[in-house]
């Protein structure tokens, strides 16, 4: 069971609801994938928007938990604002926190990630910071309140998976009783299943889905990955040996002798 905060949530699976192809689509993608929390990104110019508008009451009535994220933003400033927005609208102390350092591969800008955190921390939010898969920078931000990390597995958007599992393994031993949630970069239903092997406590994805040929069925093939992933690291997964193994081991075994033949 997922817990972010004081909340249980029954499924390590968080969902974006940007780019699925209709409405119908996207709700019946979160009822496949069985998830409890869908993100939603917010802009200053929605709030007044019937689009906008029409588009949040959507995301209410799939009867998950609402995480807004501050996607686009680029300064501390602008993510505050963006997350005090969603704290009106939402109803929820809930933000993922992202600040973009870079346009071309998105990857977030720490050092004012921390700052942002900080603020918004204060300010009674409980902050999940999308942030790289870096040991220090995950310490900052929890020195500063957060409760939750989420790292990148690889851009967003590009499908590449789990770039650097070194590191994530690393994140992960070093912060046994942090919540970890790889999110970002994951393309295929198999990543994400070695994301819960390794340890975490789960994974946030979007375009993965919502660009699949079939969407409902992606989403479907996600959640029973992540479930799979999550059972093979509790049960306990067998190590890497340089050398094979026999299954059937000699010691014991009969050994029959030709016809003829004296012992």
């Amino acid at each position: 069971m997922l817990k972010i905060g004081t909340i249980e949530l029954k499924s390590r699976l968080l969902l974006g609801t940007a780019l699925y192809p209709s409405p119908d689509v996207l709700s019946r993608a979160v009822k496949a994938a069985g998830c409890g929390v869908v993100t939603v990104s917010l802009r200053r110019q929605s709030a007044g928007e019937g689009k906008g508008e029409s588009f949040f009451a959507l995301v209410r009535d799939l009867g998950v938990r609402v995480l807004p994220n501050t996607a686009g933003c680029r300064t501390v400033k602008e993510a505050i604002t963006t997350a005090h927005m969603a704290r009106e609208i939402f109803d929820t102390s809930w933000i993922k926190l992202e600040l973009i350092g870079d346009d071309y591969t998105l990857q977030p800008d720490t050092a004012l990630l921390v700052e942002a955190a900080r603020l918004l921390v204060e300010d009674g939010f409980e902050v999940l910071p999308y942030t790289t898969e870096d040991l220090v920078v995950g310490r900052r931000l929890l020195d500063v309140g957060c409760k939750v990390l989420m790292p990148w597995g690889s851009p967003i958007g590009s499908g590449q998976g789990l770039l650097n599992p070194f590191l994530l393994r690393t994140l992960r031993t070093r912060l046994p009783d942090v919540t970890l949630i790889v999110d970002a970069g994951i393309g295929k239903p198999s990543e994400a299943a070695a994301a819960l092997e390794m340890g975490f406590d789960g994974v946030l994805l979007n375009s993965a889905v919502a660009l699949a040929g079939d969407p409902v069925k992606m989403a479907t093939a996600f959640a029973r990955a992540v479930e799979a992933g999550r059972l093979g690291h509790e049960a306990g997964l067998m190590d890497k040996r340089d050398t094979a193994r026999p299954t059937t081991p000699t010691l014991g075994t009969p050994f029959w002798q030709e016809s003829g033949e004296t012992s």
